[in-house]
């Protein structure tokens, strides 16, 4: 029988939401998907500019690989934003890397959390 369970992103703290700082790839951790390939986390992203300019966000997906590891690339996040939905419950499992990068530090926080199945 499949176990569900909830949790926040691996690279927040408590739940509050991560500063993008990274400009380039690799990007800043946002979260670390379980082991193993019998079970996935579903996970959601939100992305919110909290600076006067637009700015733009890159999310990796397990690698650096462009385009093949980027599911968004180059996202224009306009300024002062409210939360913005960016991964509404991708599946995915095997201990992969989710990695987030923007074209000004600091200026773009993640936030979202994960449901997991075992």
């Amino acid at each position: 029988m499949a176990v569900f369970s909830g949790g926040v992103l691996s690279g927040s703290s408590n739940g509050r939401p991560i500063p993008v700082a990274a400009t380039a790839t690799p990007g800043t951790l946002i979260h670390t998907v379980g082991a193993g390939t019998t079970g996935f986390d579903e996970v959601m992203l939100f992305a919110s500019n909290i600076t006067v300019t637009a700015a733009t966000l890159t999310i990796e997906f397990g690698g650096t690989t462009d385009p093949g590891d980027h599911v968004v690339k180059a996202m224009s996040i306009p300024a002062n934003s409210q939360s913005i939905p960016i991964c509404a419950g991708q599946r995915l499992n095997n201990g992969l890397v989710i990695r987030a990068f923007s074209g000004t530090a600091s200026a773009i926080n993640i936030s979202g959390g994960f449901n997991r199945t075992t």
